[in-house]
């Protein structure tokens, strides 16, 4: 049977049994309290998902990879692994704990956080620098390039520090990008293709980062919180009020988790 394409569908309650899905492409799919049994995902790869309360029994899993955010337990064969995981990534990467720390902390730690963020960063782009520029515009597993990477920094403090917090209703930069499975806003920029230089983002980033600075600055406990006022034009994110904490932590969270994975693909290039 030839392939076909199923799209904006609704098949909840539909039964698939002695199915060959091989190589077939599941996207944006809705799959709560879907069952698998019996089922072979050898090669498969898995991408932005949510797995909350997900239970996997019976399984044969050798030579098994998760790269998640572990916010909650993680029982393998009854044993609570994400202690000892937080643990060793605490070591491998040091000022890890601090940053992640602002999950309950107060203003302080969000300064705290802030700082290691910048010095991070700093040290990766110092590092990016030693390589041609055409390097950082090329992608790695078909994740974003180093230059793209900083883009899409550039987008979320567009979205979460001036649009969410400082009110701006659109401040978006051209050479923003979105993220991947962000739904089409119209006039949104996102172009995945631009090449802006390196010299022309490193000045697009400090520019935000200094908005992010100011924020900071005079963050106080009470502020943080609080919750912002919706901005009543359409924009991303959507029209509606946040928590402050949860604003913020987006940045410095996200700005740590996309520095490693800079550096893990500049070292991919670096080999090359």
């Amino acid at each position: 049977m030839a392939a076909g394409e199923f799209k904006d569908q609704d098949l909840k309650g539909t039964r698939f049994e002695h199915v060959d899905l091989s190589d077939a492409t599941f996207f944006n799919l809705l799959l709560g309290q879907a069952r698998f049994e019996r089922v072979d995902l050898s090669g498969a790869r898995f991408h932005n998902l949510r797995m909350s309360d997900v239970r996997i029994t019976g399984a044969w899993a050798p030579n098994l990879e998760i790269d998640a955010e572990l916010d909650g337990s993680l029982i393998v064969n009854g044993v609570d692994v994400v202690p000892h995981v937080e643990e060793v990534l605490n070591a491998r990467f040091p000022g890890r704990a601090t940053v992640f720390a602002v999950r309950e902390g107060d203003a302080d730690s969000f300064r705290a956080a802030w700082a290691v963020d910048q010095q991070a960063w700093a040290d990766t782009v110092e590092r990016a620098r030693k390589l041609p520029e055409e390097k950082l515009h090329e992608q790695v597993d078909g994740e974003w390039s180093f230059i793209q990477t900083m883009r899409h920094l550039v987008f979320a403090t567009d979205s979460w520090i001036r649009r969410a917090i400082q009110g701006d209703p659109w401040p978006y930069d051209a050479l923003g990008l979105p993220f991947s499975e962000m739904q089409e806003i119209e006039g949104m920029p996102n172009d995945l293709d631009a090449r802006p230089s390196l010299d022309e983002v490193l000045a697009l980033r400090a520019d935000r980062m200094a908005s992010m600075d100011q924020v900071l600055a005079d963050l106080t406990d009470e502020q943080l919180s609080g919750t912002t006022e919706p901005v009543p034009q359409p924009g991303y994110p959507e029209s509606e009020a946040f928590p402050v904490r949860r604003c913020l932590q987006a940045i410095v969270i996200e700005e740590w988790e996309h520095h490693l994975f800079a550096n893990r693909d500049l070292t991919v290039l670096e080999a090359s």
